[in-house]
């Protein structure tokens, strides 16, 4: 049922001698057979090898899972570039082991004071191009990824704060390998010639004759041992004044499509702690991320899932399978059209998840037969559905880091630089985010304004959403999260179902096709598909649409079992599960 494993050594055979000196890292083969450690042991899952040793580092040293996603977020943004780093936001759960408390950072990216609602939209009052918005520095939003983990650091962190930032400081010195995965998406944009327009990115991504990095390729990047020594050193000051704060303001105000943001922006921006939305799937507590995140549509996915399929039968079910595309559709309708920045519109997130509403909605569906069109419900009533126009435009991103340490403790961290190398410009040796994409380009539709809509100040709408899941009695069972855009929702509810409702092991539950039903069709990864599921559901006018490999997905979990500890990287991407042992005290 699954594609052949991808295991690490693979991945590494062609990275010269640098990566094999990572090889010796304890991992989980991505696609491969779980992890398993006793209770005591630590593990770390991240999207690529050197992330995941450098997590690893900080848990031998007796740091907290707060200490190791930090450090395998800053090598992330240097070996990942593409996907996230010191240049945009995120989303953190932590887990508490000793008072069973989840609690959840936000860092996400505000629009500069000097936004506008139409700014994406060109003289005649159409939008942008995806492509065109994206590369203009209208895209970037302030960036708020390290002063999120500042704050989490100062709540949970037991290493010292410079002290997570050896790791990246000494590969962006030394160099690292260039994974085959960051060479492809280089010359995939060097197709384009968007990455080019930017000096400093086509410095960077590209060689003396122009050509773009090969698989292989020994990378340094001083420029970012520099910007990690600063932060080291001053924390998230170093991205708020200075020379960093100065080369930001000046890449964005760049032409072609320059944007308006000010030291005065980056000053005034700030990350924070917030409340996470939890509810219940059946004997489960599962808590995720606030507006503008979407852990509603998780919650809201998993709830009408449940009322669907009380008794659920399995991977190999397609009425199973049929309950979730329609949980997804209803879903995702009610997210877009409800959820964006609580601070400037009301989002109904309680009454969205509340379980008699998730019963109406479930009413709605009919497993016997795919849907039509699917509307937004009115869980908070007609007058605030009657206030918004739908939006459903296009989202990208993204990263994920999960964390358990040695005391019990959890992370689950999402964090982006939106699309694929971001807003494509480049300063102080890091892409910074095209973030604000994430807005509607449109202000109204249908004659309504749209609740995520461009204001100065303003979060724009976010599907990440890190989840973190305990027993009834509190005590950890999942932690897990993936990036993917807007079918991040759907690839985090999916996973769920398959670890927890249909009890697979989480390597295996990560391997099963994603399906994406925010619309129709229906992406599905058909040769990860149980035999005759694709089947049945086409013959109950589903239309699935095959797309070989959703490689935007790279889901990464750890599940507590009685055994210890059991993880799961995703053979989409690069990335792998390791281990430490329990630090002495």
């Amino acid at each position: 049922m699954f594609d052949k494993p991808i295991t690490y050594r693979r991945l590494c055979a062609p990275l010269i001698a640098f990566a094999l000196a990572a090889c010796a890292i304890s991992e989980t083969p991505a696609g491969g057979p779980s992890t398993q450690a006793p209770r005591g042991e630590a593990m770390a899952a991240a999207a690529n090898p050197y992330a995941v040793e450098a997590a690893l580092e900080m848990l031998r040293a007796g740091g907290s899972a707060i200490d190791a996603a930090i450090a395998a977020e800053m090598v992330l943004g240097l070996v990942e570039p593409q996907s996230s780093g010191v240049g945009g936001g995120g989303f953190l759960l932590f887990y508490d082991a000793r008072s069973e408390r989840i609690s959840g950072y936000d860092g996400r990216e505000w629009a500069p004071a000097g936004a506008t609602a139409t700014m994406f939209l060109d003289n005649r009052g159409r939008p942008f191009s995806f492509l065109d918005a994206r590369t203009s520095g209208r895209a970037t939003g302030t960036p708020l990824l390290v002063a999120m983990l500042k704050l989490a650091h100062d709540d949970h962190g037991r290493l010292p704060w410079a002290q997570l930032f050896g790791p990246a400081q000494r590969l962006a010195d030394e160099g690292f390998i260039v994974s085959p995965r960051m060479a492809r998406l280089i010359a995939a944009q060097a197709a384009s010639a968007r990455l080019r327009a930017d000096f400093q990115t086509r410095a960077y991504f590209f060689d003396r004759s122009g050509a773009p990095l090969s698989a292989g390729t020994t990378l340094r990047n001083p420029d970012y041992a520099a910007t990690m020594r600063a932060i080291a050193e001053q924390g998230p000051d170093a991205l708020r004044q200075g020379p960093i704060a100065e080369g930001i303001v000046a890449a964005v105000q760049r032409n072609p499509r320059a944007g308006t943001m000010t030291l005065q922006d980056l000053q005034s921006a700030e990350a924070r702690r917030v409340e996470p939305v939890c509810g219940t799937f059946r004997v489960y507590r599962v808590c995720s991320t606030a507006p503008p995140a979407s852990g509603s549509a998780v919650l809201q996915i998993l709830g009408i899932y449940e009322n669907l399929r009380p008794q659920p039968e399995g991977a190999n079910s397609a009425d199973d399978w049929a309950a979730f595309l329609w949980a997804s559709r209803l879903g995702y309708a009610d997210r877009d059209h409800y959820v964006a920045d609580d601070a400037f519109v009301p989002v109904p997130t309680g009454p969205m998840i509340e379980p008699g509403y998730l019963r109406a909605r479930a009413g709605l569906a009919d497993l016997s037969r795919a849907p039509g069109r699917v509307n937004a419900g009115m869980p908070a009533g007609e007058e605030l559905y009657n206030q918004w126009g739908r939006d459903d435009g296009p989202e990208n991103g993204t990263t994920h880091v999960a964390i358990v340490d040695a005391w019990g403790n959890a992370v689950s961290l999402t964090a982006t630089i939106e699309g694929v190398f971001g807003s494509q410009r480049m300063t102080h040796g890091f892409l910074l985010n095209n973030q604000l994409t994430d807005f509607s380009f449109e202000p109204t539709l249908n004659g309504r304004p749209v609740a995520n809509a461009v204001e100065p100040g303003k979060r724009p709408r976010s599907s990440m959403v890190p989840t973190i899941i305990t027993d009834r009695d509190g005590d950890l069972e999942l932690v897990l999260g993936s990036p993917g855009g807007s079918a991040i929702v759907g690839y985090v509810a999916r996973t769920t179902i398959g670890v927890l409702d249909w009890n697979l092991p989480v390597q295996d539950a990560i391997n099963l096709s994603n399906a994406t039903a925010r619309t129709s069709p229906v992406n599905i990864e058909e040769q990860r598909m149980p035999a005759g599921v694709a089947a049945e559901l086409r013959r109950r006018g589903w239309e699935l649409r095959d797309v070989g490999a959703l490689e935007d997905s790279g889901l990464h979990a750890i599940r507590v079992t009685p055994n210890g500890l059991e993880g799961g990287a995703d053979p989409r991407r690069e990335g792998i599960v390791g281990r430490a042992p329990a630090p002495s005290r």
